[in-house]
């Protein structure tokens, strides 16, 4: 953990050039009183850390093909083509552990703590201000949101078992040669809701901010975490804040389609900009991993493509607007396979690959927090709280239901869970949420196995969340670095 949490080079990748003021010796218990003197220097390091989580091992590829694949709605269309772990949990401490998540969380996680632990010296020393406030609710947000992540790829789901090992937690500046051992799931999570309550009065914006973190952003993250510990009434209270205040209007079936060619829409709380010289990981990215070969300019060979319980959710309409984006895979067509299409265009814009708006079609920004998964927090938190609001969860849930103009609309007579379970899968396919609901609703996910051309030895063609590689191992190389996290491997591993 010292080569990985600790020492971590506290110059940033940001998205303006780095100042000389972060030259600072690379271990997390350095005198870094020089390294935030103002609060454009704070901001310098909230860009890199926006910078950081488009990273290819965080928001920018994986984590969002990592909750899509495990969670059935994607599938690969063949064995050998590149990070089929993510569908075959082929995972080992030394072999596909994908610590990449790790490294890159903790790394963030060390500068947010330098950046907190900076401007408390300054508001100390009476030399506060408003930005700095708001940098710090930034960054409190942002520890919140890793934290999050990690508790849910290293631990068990919260209302499993809480007492259960999540992940290291590190909140403060701590010596090099520390080796901090995993928090309970439940002190992870009791440290997430701090953080987000501690940012709300330090925010000096609630407006949108494109590309970072705003008080609505922390509220709607606020609902989402609410939602995983079931904690229903709370979800639902933050859901309705965002909901009711406005600042954000779902996109009509009229723009659901082109909203993805473009930056910024109506519906994006929380967007990471990826740009053409920074995060654009080109023949690697998002884009190109869930689209056919026919595009040539994209080689990444139909990496991922929707699983048939997927087009079979969403075929329940023709005429749902959703299939704007997707597009005949390599199977289609072929070996008596009827046309299918599944292959998602999101992250490219669009099926004719325009990007949005820049001067690589790949460089698509990532939609963390959208509207309409606001609305979908709100429909399971009110049908699921006690006692339920059934008329509530149908209203919300029909807003959503829209894009699918011939379904029958919900109402308090007929609105269901598995209704709005079905409508998360179709409206955030490919936003990284399909695994961590399954998992966090208990139920069993089944794998399309079918297109893989080969047997899955490393899993069975069904599992649940007692299966031991739900969870990742810690890396090898973190435990040769910490041997006190030796005896806090993840069972099975």
């Amino acid at each position: 953990m010292k080569k990985n949490i600790i020492c971590t080079i506290f110059c940033l990748l940001a998205l303006v050039s780095c100042s000389d003021f972060l030259d600072m010796k690379p271990t997390n218990q350095a005198d870094s009183s020089s390294s935030v003197g103002t609060a454009e220097d704070a901001q310098v390091i909230i860009n890199g850390l926006m910078r950081k989580m488009t990273s290819s091992s965080y928001y920018g590829r994986n984590m969002i093909l990592y909750a899509d694949a495990k969670g059935g709605d994607l599938c690969i269309g063949g064995r050998g083509r590149g990070y089929e772990q993510l569908f075959t949990f082929d995972h080992e401490p030394s072999s596909a552990s994908y610590s990449g998540f790790w490294d890159q969380i903790y790394h963030s996680l060390t500068q947010i703590n330098n950046l907190i632990a900076n401007i408390d010296k300054i508001t100390e020393a009476g030399n506060g201000s408003a930005a700095l406030n708001h940098s710090k609710a930034q960054a409190l947000t942002l520890r919140a949101i890793c934290y999050f992540d990690l508790v849910r790829l290293y631990g068990k789901p919260y209302d499993m078992d809480k007492a259960s090992y999540g992940v290291p937690l590190i909140t403060t500046l701590i010596d090099a040669s520390a080796q901090p051992t995993r928090a309970s799931v439940e002190e992870i999570y009791t440290q997430i809701i701090k953080d987000l309550t501690d940012a709300i009065p330090l925010f000096t914006v609630s407006k949108k901010e494109n590309g970072y973190i705003n008080y609505y952003a922390n509220v709607a993250m606020q609902a989402r975490v609410y939602l995983q510990m079931q904690n229903y009434g709370a979800a639902l209270t933050a859901a309705e804040e965002v909901i009711n205040s406005n600042s954000y209007t779902l996109y009509s079936n009229a723009n659901w389609l082109t909203s993805w060619s473009k930056q910024f829409q109506s519906e994006s709380i929380f967007e990471l900009a990826i740009y053409a010289t920074e995060g654009d990981l080109g023949k690697s990215s998002l884009g190109s991993m869930t689209i056919n070969t026919s595009h040539s300019a994209q080689t990444s060979w139909d990496y991922f493509i929707a699983s048939d319980y997927f087009l079979n959710r969403l075929g329940e309409d023709p005429d749902d607007v959703r299939w704007g984006l997707m597009d005949v895979d390599e199977k289609s067509g072929k070996n008596g396979v009827p046309v299918r299409l599944g292959c998602c265009y999101k992250y490219l814009g669009g099926i004719s690959c325009p990007g949005d708006g820049k001067a690589t079609t790949t460089a698509v920004n990532i939609k963390v927090i959208r509207l309409s998964e606001v609305y979908l927090i709100a429909a399971e938190a009110a049908l699921l709280k006690s006692p339920a609001d059934k008329t509530k969860a149908a209203d919300y849930l029909q807003e959503i239901r829209k894009r699918s103009p011939n379904l029958t609309p919900a109402d308090a007579t007929n609105v269901t869970f598995d209704m709005i379970a079905n409508e998360r899968s179709k409206e955030l396919f490919c936003e990284g949420h399909r695994f961590f609901d399954m998992i966090r609703w208990n139920k069993p996910i089944t794998f399309d196995d079918i297109w893989a051309q080969s047997t899955i030895p490393s899993r069975p063609a069904s599992i649940d969340r007692t299966f031991n590689k739900a969870v990742l191992p810690i890396g090898r190389d973190e435990i040769q670095a910490n041997p006190a996290l030796k005896n806090q491997q993840n069972p099975g591993y």
